[in-house]
C-alpha cells in the first residue's frame, strides 16, 4: 500500500509541535512550587511518549522494516502518564473531601 508523501509531513509536523511543547514543560520543572513540578513531570512523560509514538509511526511509514514496537512503547508511555495524572487527581480530590 502506497502512503502519500504529505502524510509523512503530517507526522513530522506533529512531532515538531510536540518538541516545541517541551519548552514550557522544562521551564515548569524549574519552578519553586512542588505541585507545579509534579504536574510538569506528568506532562513531560506525556510529551515524551507522544514524541516516541509519532517517531515510531513515521519510521514505520518511511523504513522498510517494522518500527511498530517503538510506536507501541510511545502509546504505553502516554498511557502511563495519563494513569499517573488520574491517580494524582483522585488523591487530591480525596484529600479535599476529608479535610
Amino acid at each position: 500500500m502506497d502512503i502519500p508523501d504529505w502524510f509523512k509531513w503530517v507526522f513530522l509536523g506533529l512531532t515538531l509541535l510536540q518538541v516545541l511543547g517541551l519548552v514550557p514543560v522544562i521551564h515548569r520543572l524549574r519552578e519553586l512550587d512542588s505541585a507545579v513540578r509534579i504536574a510538569a513531570r506528568f506532562d513531560l512523560l506525556d510529551s515524551i511518549g507522544s514524541i516516541v509514538f509519532l517517531g515510531g509511526a513515521y519510521l514505520s511509514l518511511e523504513a522498510s522494516e517494522s518500527w511498530f514496537w517503538l510506536a507501541l512503547a510511545g502509546v504505553l508511555l502516554v498511557g502511563a502518564g495519563y494513569a499517573m495524572k488520574g491517580v494524582h487527581l483522585l488523591r487530591a480530590r480525596r484529600r479535599r473531601r476529608t479535610v
